[in-house]
């Protein structure tokens, strides 16, 4: 067995069979049944066999000359199997002589081993760049019928391309022939991982149909046919599974050789070895990431139509020479808020690596999109729902974000953390519903991080976070090296307050002037609460993420209490949409200096020397007044990382 050394017992009344697997030990017995009068014994092997004896130096000394060994000495003999493999039955021998004295011959014990070749599965799971072991994708794409569910939903190969999504393991077998006769070699997995895999056997033909589904639900064995004595078997492993809560990810599939001693009576396993998968875990991309894709609703009746809002989008997708995917009103009905309908990523096996879409449970008017238009070939779809269907605001994926890699305190994070909006800690508010967060914190390789978003009252952390790439730094890979945006009050007033023109905007018309607002003391106290908030946020940011002040950014904004929580009173400018070095922009509609809104003129004086060009998008009253922005208007998909996730250390 893996890990053991089998025990065969010797007799001198009669031979002893067995059959061995190249590369293992086997400990022989040969004090089970002793002759009378025998005090010691010898061991040889033939050609294809090592045998030799193990021993407590401090009980047993070495024997000189016939190199013959005390019995009841606490000595044991070993047979290594390192030599070729059996071309008959019993082709290989031990014989061990016993005697009263060292030169008296008492009878001889006849072992015949057949050595047969080792499936060579065995392997371990270990992660880092020396580490090893296989990976198996979650087959969550549809290469199959355009209609339908997932792939793996399914328990057969529906098409070649469906093929490509399994891991291939091929089991060689190669000993005797006549072997079949008392043996045979069990494929088989346990209860506990039935379903998370689904394994076919290729039965050599070329059609689909001779993809034999072998093991999975209802399936745990199959007996490999070895008739031939030598053949190579070819297995498909099909994924069904992500890491979850009560899921590791790992999943194992055995080979186990059994020997039948009589017709009649059970089988016993001779060896067993065993390969290792690891699930690949869904990845989330960063906004440094290249972008592939620019998604966008169309809202096109009612009041608050967003069609300017759409021709902004398109000329920033433009500029940033991205496809642009616009999904019409008969299939948003009417929800406009595709950032937090769905979260775009990827899995990556070294064979294959094809981007899945992570579905939120907010089941609003875009429910149906992910499953229905994003879902196809090479696209794959995951989805977790909470068992009661509670949800809350924070279960948007809005409320969704990964930085891009850093590194802290000498802990590299090659793909970056997952950062969660939460709340306060210990006042057991708003929380992303656990079967998310499980999720999430399951998949290993980003390590989630959560903030404190329960102030705001959307409570997303897009309403106070974003990362842009950083073209200014010069680095090996500036793809990778990024700001962080972060709003700061203080800092708009004090954005206002150092500017003499006095001119009323969209947001302040017919309600205060930019006089009262800056002697407002209610907003000074509910800037100074929103300012505490967002510190809170900055702490957790530079510890978790190793930022330093330099990587941090503020963009001048102001929030307003409503009620106990905060939001924006102007076009929130964090709450952006990264196309590279192309940034949209919420227009803030700030108060005109000198022909220009001094928030435009203030944030690109911040940006645009870093190598970043600004693109103000006129959102107010298609997201800004129904509490949203242009980042919650739009969705993107990004290029994977480079970097392959088994090669870190979680």
């Amino acid at each position: 067995m893996t890990g053991k050394q089998r025990v065969i017992r010797v007799s001198t009344e009669q031979p002893s069979y067995a059959v061995c697997v190249q590369g293992t030990e086997v400990f022989v017995d040969i004090e089970g049944s002793l002759p009378k009068g025998a005090t010691a014994f010898e061991a040889h092997g033939t050609s294809g066999l090592k045998v030799y004896v193990k021993y407590n130096p401090n009980l047993v000394k070495v024997p000189e000359g016939t190199r013959r060994w005390p019995l009841g000495s606490d000595v044991e003999v070993v047979v290594a199997l390192s030599g070729p493999i059996s071309s008959s039955l019993d082709d290989n021998k031990v014989i061990s002589y016993y005697g009263p004295t060292e030169e008296t011959f008492i009878a001889h014990a006849w072992l015949y081993i057949t050595c047969v070749g080792k499936p060579r599965l065995s392997t371990k799971w270990t992660w880092g760049p020396k580490g090893q072991g296989a990976v198996l994708l979650v087959n969550c794409d549809r290469d199959g019928p355009s209609s339908g569910n997932m792939d793996n939903a399914y328990p057969s190969v529906r098409s070649y391309a469906d093929l490509q999504d399994l891991s291939k393991v091929v089991l060689n077998t190669h000993g005797p022939a006549s072997i079949s006769q008392t043996h045979q070699l069990v494929l088989h997995i346990s209860m506990f991982d039935a379903a998370k895999v689904r394994v076919f056997h290729a039965n050599g033909s070329n059609s689909l149909s001779s993809y034999e589904h072998v093991l999975g639900v209802e399936k745990l064995s199959y007996t490999v046919n070895c008739v031939d004595g030598k053949a190579q078997h070819v297995f498909f492993v099909e994924g069904l599974a992500f890491p979850d809560a009560d899921f590791q990810g790992l999943i194992s599939l055995h080979a186990t050789l059994l020997e039948y001693s009589t017709q009649h009576s059970p089988a016993t396993p001779v060896f067993t070895d065993t390969v290792v998968f690891r699930v690949a875990p869904w990845i989330m991309t960063p906004n440094t990431r290249k972008p592939l894709e620019v998604f966008v609703c169309s809202i096109v009746e009612g009041y608050n139509t967003n069609e300017k809002f759409l021709e902004g989008v398109k000329a920033l997708a433009k500029k940033a020479k991205c496809k642009l995917t616009i999904c019409p009103e008969v299939e948003n009905r009417g929800d406009r808020w595709i950032q937090d309908e769905m979260e775009f990523g990827y899995v990556e096996a070294p064979h294959k690596s094809f981007p899945v879409v992570f579905d939120s449970p907010r089941n609003r008017g875009l429910k149906e999109f992910p499953f229905k238009r994003i879902l196809g070939p090479d696209f794959g779809y995951v989805t977790r729902e909470p068992r009661n269907g509670r949800v809350s605001s924070l279960d948007s994926f809005g409320n969704l974000d990964v930085s891009p890699p850093v590194t802290v305190k000498g802990k590299e994070y090659p793909l970056g953390r997952i950062l969660i909006g939460s709340c306060f800690p210990g006042s057991g508010n708003r929380r992303m519903t656990s079967v998310v967060r499980d999720f999430l914190y399951a998949q290993k390789v980003q390590s989630p991080v959560e903030l404190y978003s329960d102030w705001l009252t959307v409570g997303h952390v897009d309403e106070f976070l974003s990362f842009v790439p950083a073209p200014d730094r010069k680095v090996r890979n500036p793809g990778e090296i990024f700001y962080c945006f972060l709003p700061s009050s203080y800092f708009a007033i004090w954005c206002f307050s150092g500017r003499l023109g006095r001119e009323a905007t969209i947001w302040l018309q017919g309600k205060i002037t930019l006089d009262e607002l800056l002697a407002d003391e209610l907003l000074q106290s509910d800037s100074k609460y929103v300012q505490s908030c967002i510190d809170w946020n900055r702490s957790i940011l530079k510890r978790e993420l190793g930022l330093s002040e330099r990587d941090i950014i503020d963009i001048p904004q102001l929030f307003t209490l409503e009620g106990s929580t905060a939001t924006a009173l102007f076009p929130d400018m964090v709450n952006m949409l990264v196309l590279g070095k192309h940034l949209g922009i919420p227009k803030p509609f700030g108060p005109i200096i000198h022909g220009r809104c001094c928030l435009e003129a203030n944030v690109c004086s911040l940006l645009e020397p870093l190598g970043l060009l600004c693109t103000f998008i006129d959102d107010f009253f298609s997201y800004h007044v129904l509490a949203g922005e242009v980042h919650c208007g739009t969705n993107v998909h990004r290029e994977p990382f480079s970097f392959h996730w088994w090669n870190m250390e979680p």
